[in-house]
């Protein structure tokens, strides 16, 4: 597979970000059984440098889903930038199985992930499990032992629409490799935080803390509630609890699914980002 290189952010003076409001919806299903996706929704390596500046990554895989959002890049950009933060941002295409597969390799300190994300359940029964959306096309021949062993379910962002691969905890656990070094990671996708099963999974890989929604969002609320989030973590220095609690007083929950934001695990509720990151 072809090297891919970390885009530095491109100041872009025009907001080309799509205010179209939509909840992603998913269907989702592995190999060996169908499931479905109920609200939904270059391999480099790096050795960390303490005397460096930090790194930070947005990624961005609803870039290729026709949702970019210009704005949402640059203003969490300055917010991060502010901190002290090198940013580098992943979008579309690049977001692949590979992508995730070496994840903890790049050396980040905070990650975004701008992706679909939705509850899987097997046919017929209740909800299992949380999974991320790549930007791969989905293919019956590719990650064959990944599929077999349900670490990979094959997702759309509704009937009619193309498949692609996404993650799920065990893929997090067992493929992904190396370790996250004390990683802020943040899920702007739709119930991220409905179960604890990704939460789990990153802070067992490494991370120090991990946010997310606890129901399904609609792109232009997660994306300013984001804003928000970044701001007050790396701008005004909050806690996560404090950041949390701040966000949800300004931006309240979701207009039309009620989701809140929510933090993993409980014990990093009085950290700040510099506690966090161990800096």
């Amino acid at each position: 597979m072809a090297k891919q290189q970390a885009k530095k952010i491109r100041r872009n003076p025009l907001n080309r970000g799509l205010r179209r409001r939509f909840i992603w919806l998913a269907i989702g299903l592995t190999v060996a059984v169908t499931v479905s996706i109920v609200s939904g929704c270059f391999t480099r390596e790096f050795t960390p440098d303490s005397s460096r500046e930090p790194r930070a990554a947005i990624v961005d895989q609803l870039y290729a889903f026709d949702q970019p959002n210009q704005q949402f890049i640059e203003q969490v950009t300055d917010a991060l930038e502010s901190y002290g933060f090198q940013v580098d941002l992943y979008q579309g295409d690049e977001v692949t199985v590979d992508f995730y597969r070496n994840l903890p390799s790049r050396g980040h300190k905070l990650i975004i992930l701008r992706t679909h994300s939705g509850l899987i359940k097997m046919k017929g029964e209740a909800v299992v499990k949380t999974s991320l959306f790549t930007s791969e096309s989905y293919s019956r021949i590719k990650y064959v032992r990944e599929q077999l062993n349900e670490e990979l379910v094959k997702a759309s962002v509704g009937e009619g629409y193309p498949f692609y691969f996404a993650i799920d905890s065990k893929f997090i656990t067992r493929r992904m490799k190396g370790n996250f070094d004390d990683t802020v990671i943040i899920v702007t996708g739709c119930s991220g935080l409905y179960f604890d099963d990704l939460a789990q999974a990153f802070t067992d890989k490494g991370a120090s803390t991990y946010l997310a929604w606890d129901h399904a969002v609609g792109a232009d609320y997660v994306d300013g509630a984001t804003i928000a989030l970044v701001k007050n973590l790396c701008v005004d220095g909050l806690t996560i609890d404090q950041a949390v609690a701040e966000t949800m007083a300004e931006k309240g929950r979701d207009p039309e699914q009620g989701a809140a934001l929510k933090y993993y695990p409980k014990d990093s509720s009085n950290k700040t980002i510099t506690e966090l990151i161990k800096r």
